[in-house]
């Protein structure tokens, strides 16, 4: 029994004693200090609340970072996104950015700057420290892209995934069945997809959720053993990082349209800049980024 629990029925052992004895002022006291008791412990809760609470504060680390040309001039106005939260801010005069009280992990960013062909990044964000990055964009030859806000361009990207379905080349699940579904991971809309292999890997490199295309072959290993064919992932036309993890993904409820093309002859022309030879796995988000 606890030193708390003994002492908590020894007052009420008094309290009962002294209450049939008819000593009101020795009852009265023992209750005050049982009420007492009862407000230490609730004060104790809340010193432990808060000091866990400062803990957790203390260990937020911190994003500094610069957004560069080819020439190494900063990029004002270009726009940090960490997928699958809230975190965005927009660089300064001087190309640099700062993100405060970031939860240590494994993060995607997303950078963008209109006239600049997009970037994106894993990160792990080190605990009770500060993250530096650097990222340098490639001038974009699409002009269209240099004039539309994000609102149309989310608007015009998913009337070419309408177009995409309707011609039937590819497999597709709309923003409806994404919600009738109801999954927790956008990873799991995959494990429906004919000519598709959803996996969970962990390796001393990696450790994460992969997609990898049953019709293409990603080579052979020295013991002459077949490679999984790893299929290439991308976000809102952002092409993601090579062998990517799924976990990193936006989650369902910021899907609106997700399509697969498990060959490399499937893979339609607006697509031809990634790396086909696997297949493409596209997620469109509803706002963007």
């Amino acid at each position: 029994m606890s030193k708390t629990s003994v002492s908590s029925s020894r007052v009420r052992h008094y309290l009962a004693v002294a209450t049939l004895c008819g000593v009101p002022f020795l009852a009265t006291e023992l209750r005050a200090q049982q009420r007492t008791t009862v407000l230490d412990r609730a004060a104790q809760e809340r010193d432990r609340a808060d000091a866990a609470a400062r803990r957790l504060a203390g260990a937020q680390s911190v994003i500094d970072g610069v957004v560069t040309d080819t020439l190494l001039r900063p990029l004002v106005s270009a726009d940090i996104s960490v997928v699958g939260t809230a975190a965005r801010v927009v660089t300064g005069e001087n190309g640099r950015f700062r993100m405060l009280q970031v939860p240590p992990g494994q993060y995607l960013i997303v950078v963008r700057r209109i006239g600049f062909a997009p970037t994106s990044g894993i990160i792990d964000v080190p605990d009770k420290d500060t993250l530096r990055l650097s990222y340098t964009l490639l001038r974009s030859n699409n002009l269209l892209d240099t004039v539309r806000v994000r609102g149309s361009r989310v608007t015009m990207r998913m009337l070419d995934f309408e177009k995409r379905r309707q011609q039937g080349q590819g497999q597709f699940i709309t923003q409806e069945e994404i919600e009738r579904r109801g999954s927790i991971q956008s990873s799991d809309f995959l494990r429906y997809m004919r000519g598709v292999e959803v996996s969970q890997v962990t390796t001393q490199a990696f450790a994460g959720t992969q997609v990898y295309s049953r019709r293409e072959a990603g080579g052979f290993t020295d013991s002459q053993q077949q490679q999984a064919c790893a299929m290439q992932v991308i976000l809102d036309g952002i092409i993601l990082p090579r062998n990517f993890n799924l976990d990193l993904l936006p989650p369902p409820k910021q899907i609106a349209g997700i399509e697969v093309y498990s060959g490399a002859a499937t893979v339609p022309p607006q697509f031809g800049g990634v790396d086909r030879r696997c297949g493409v796995v596209a997620f469109w988000t509803r706002d963007g980024y």
